[in-house]
């Protein structure tokens, strides 16, 4: 069983084209005895941003900490504490900080959908 904190694991930011103050976070995967998912904590800074993207498997998402926007398929969504978002397999989206603190939120991917961002 492997526990622990979000703000424990080790932060790597994210080097995608088109990421701003986005920092990335492994917090369970297949090494943990999860076999086939993973789960993220991504941080973005104020005036943050992922990049907008599309790929062949779903996200499950939940909100940290902090205020942001996800689009899904061209429509905006809240995202804050306790909120969750599905984005579907196949459908372009984004994450977007629109507030003054860091807005946080968990990502949970198949395993094929975890790039490993050096």
């Amino acid at each position: 069983m492997a526990t622990g904190h979000w703000k424990d694991a080790e932060p790597r930011p994210m080097t995608m084209d088109d990421a701003r103050g986005v920092t990335r976070r492994l917090l369970l995967s297949p090494g943990d005895g999860w076999d086939g998912w993973v789960m993220r904590a991504f941080e973005l800074e104020p005036g943050g941003q992922t990049p907008r993207h599309v790929h062949a498997w779903p996200h499950i998402n939940v909100g940290l900490e902090g205020e942001g926007v996800v689009t899904i398929g061209g429509e905006e969504h809240e995202l804050r504490h306790g909120s969750n978002a599905f984005v579907p397999a196949g459908t372009v989206h984004q994450f977007r900080n629109l507030g003054s603190d860091t807005f946080a939120f968990i990502c949970i991917v198949p395993e094929e959908g975890d790039p490993r961002f050096e």
